[in-house]
């Protein structure tokens, strides 16, 4: 604790600016409420990450990037993108719904899949988190939060650019990281094109003796991991345009540990994503309307031990079809409605073949009747082969004060169970005691949110946000230990076990509050400091006082912070991360979780001419041992360095 103390004494040195206004980025205008609306006028506490921030934070993968927003907790299990579930206000990793361009992310067959999201930091225009309930706009899975990733050619830029950034790094253990980009538009076309790699042969994890009987062998953390994309829009006439996207996403890791604590876990994991979106949209004087077609396939081979057979293959697909429109009939009345459909599909050989259509209809509306109050309202109504009908209701307020912005929100979301919860281990024969075992009978999650908070200006450089929340939450999914005697036709299972069984749990209560603050200080035109901190405390009961896997596993007490110093061609960047959670510990393999950590990365570059500079970078700087998923141990510290450049 001692290391962050000292941080957070040094970045909380009272400033006092006279420059550029947090007001005035206030007034950006996002796209995860779906309506686009400046952040005041929303009702909700949503972050931007923008791409000049982007460009100078310490960051590898895109994982590294979301450590930078407030309130958003990745429990990794390795370094550099390898795999990470993300959550948001206590939500378990399936609770989170990824966007990309607006369009769902998340994958059918497990919830651990939906950070491999296969975009490359050097496209990405803006990173949108939206924290608290989504359902009522874009559907299922969005309980805790909504990230929406908008690419550059997504992203509605007007100006003629040429953009053309990159850098390529060498570091420990044979590490090789490069993230390159470009970016043109001229007249009509735009055009965009980004890579991503992470190599390494990864650090060693010596020899663990854990008793006289058994002892763990020595291994390296090692991964593989590739993301491309290329992406076009081209304008036509009478205000029609086509955009499409394809991407690409390979991911080859040491999974030890990552799902099992068990003494015979030697996992290896190949992941592959393939991602195709094409829209056309209509944008005329006073309505708009885009239909989106996107296709998700994803295959997963998973080596539980070289030892003996325990190879599970699984291949999934996702369709889904949008359409979207949006009519303004006044300065203080606008209105959005949709529909969609979209299907799931897997096949594998532990869980079996399975396919699940769904369908929504959902309509929104802002209304103004002052020119301060905001209202959004928002219904939606989902079906789908697996859970039947859900109605998803949101409500929305803003009231925008000079120096203050108030904000309440309440509404419901509704999650289903995804492939895995729901068919995993169910075709396996003989399976042995504590395993994971999948209950196709599950129902649908479903959650009531309510949160109030505010956005205040010490000064136009200087912003202080609060919210608290409260979600009350029925048939949350979670794995609990049961005996084969309560288990009933599902798997092939040994008599008197006990098993991770899925099951809905009920009554499920967490409450929090989050504390912010935003400070930009403008001292040139080249010269510029920000900072930005953050605090989530969260506390999750359930009446039962049922022992599960995931759902109390958040952070009780999260803490982050981020600073960026530019100066004429240098540059200092700097994020930490204070965590405290449930210790645990397991002795099968003489593993612990410590119950607070505290971890931190630096970056530090310098532009040589206006095209070409260094960087060099080191994750971990104080070499924290750590670990977000017990077993899976974390990077240490990695020293990296190399050479970047814009065009």
């Amino acid at each position: 604790m001692g290391k962050f103390t000292f941080f957070f004494t040094l970045f909380f040195i009272p400033l006092h600016s006279w420059s550029q206004s947090l007001k005035d980025l206030d007034t950006v205008v996002v796209s995860a409420v779906n309506i686009p609306l400046k952040l005041q006028e929303t009702g909700r506490n949503i972050t931007v990450l923008n791409q000049s921030a982007i460009r100078q934070l310490p960051y590898t993968s895109l994982d590294d990037l979301l450590l930078n927003v407030p309130g958003v907790e990745l429990q990794s299990r390795g370094g550099f993108g390898a795999q990470s579930d993300i959550l948001l206000r206590g939500s378990t990793f399936t609770q989170v719904l990824v966007l990309v361009d607006g369009l769902k992310m998340n994958d059918p067959l497990t919830a651990h899949f939906n950070g491999s999201i296969p975009v490359s930091p050097a496209e990405i225009e803006r990173i949108e988190v939206m924290k608290g309930p989504g359902a009522a706009m874009y559907g299922p899975d969005a309980v805790g939060g909504v990230i929406n990733i908008v690419t550059k050619t997504f992203s509605n830029k007007n100006d003629e650019t040429q953009d053309i950034s990159g850098n390529l790094n060498f570091g420990s253990n044979q590490l090789v990281n490069t993230q390159q980009g470009i970016f043109i538009k001229k007249e009509k076309l735009s055009v965009s094109a980004g890579i991503n790699l992470n190599k390494s042969t990864g650090e060693e994890i010596p020899e663990k003796i854990v008793d006289s009987n058994t002892t763990l062998e020595s291994y390296r953390t090692f991964f593989d991991i590739k993301t491309v994309g290329a992406a076009f829009k081209y304008n036509m006439d009478n205000g029609f345009s086509i955009r499409g996207r394809t991407a690409f996403d390979h991911r080859d890791f040491n999974a030890r540990y990552f799902y099992t604590t068990s003494p015979f876990d030697k996992s290896t994991e190949t992941t592959q994503t393939c991602w195709n979106h094409v829209q056309l949209s209509k944008i005329g004087e006073k309505s708009s309307s885009d239909f989106n077609v996107a296709h998700r396939y994803n295959t997963d081979e998973f080596v539980f031990s070289p030892d003996f057979p325990s190879t599970n293959n699984h291949t999934t697909q996702y369709l889904n079809f949008t359409y979207n429109y949006l009519r303004s009939f006044s300065n203080n009345l606008t209105f959005r409605g949709g529909l969609q459909a979209d299907r799931r599909a897997i096949e594998s050989n532990d869980r079996g073949n399975h396919e699940d259509w769904h369908f929504g209809i959902y309509s929104m509306a802002v209304y103004s009747p002052v020119p301060a109050l905001n209202i959004t309202g928002s219904l939606r109504l989902d079906y789908d082969e697996n859970y039947d009908t859900e109605i998803s209701p949101q409500l929305n307020i803003s009231y925008v004060l000079p120096a203050l912005v108030l904000r309440a929100a309440a509404g419901r979301s509704i999650r289903a169970a995804d492939y895995t919860e729901r068919y995993v281990s169910n075709n396996l024969q003989n399976l042995t005691p504590g395993r994971s075992l999948g209950n196709p009978g599950l129902l649908a999650e479903n959650s009531w949110s309510e949160e109030i908070g505010f956005d205040y200006f010490i000064n136009n450089n200087w912003k202080i946000k609060a919210t608290g929340f409260l979600r009350q939450s029925d048939n949350l999914i979670d794995y609990v230990s049961t005996n084969q005697a309560d288990i009933s036709d599902v798997g092939d299972l040994q008599e008197g076990a006990d098993y991770f069984f899925a099951k809905n749990i009920s009554s499920v209560v967490t409450r929090g509050f989050e504390v912010e603050s935003q400070f930009n200080y403008v001292f040139s035109k080249s010269t510029n400091l920000q900072w930005g901190i953050g605090y989530t405390y969260l506390n999750t009961t359930n009446d039962q006082d049922i022992i599960s896997v995931y759902i109390s596993s958040h952070a009780r007490h999260l803490l982050n912070s981020t600073l960026i110093f530019r100066a004429d061609r240098f540059n200092f960047s700097v994020n930490g991360i204070y965590k405290n959670r449930n210790a645990r510990q397991v002795e099968a393999i003489n593993s612990f979780l410590e119950e607070s950590y505290t971890v931190w990365n630096a970056r530090l570059g310098y532009f040589f001419t206006e095209n070409l500079g260094v960087n060099v970078q080191v994750q971990n700087v104080f070499d924290e041992e750590y670990q977000n998923i017990l077993g899976a141990v974390m990077p240490g510290r990695w020293f990296m360095g190399g050479m970047k450049w814009k065009f």
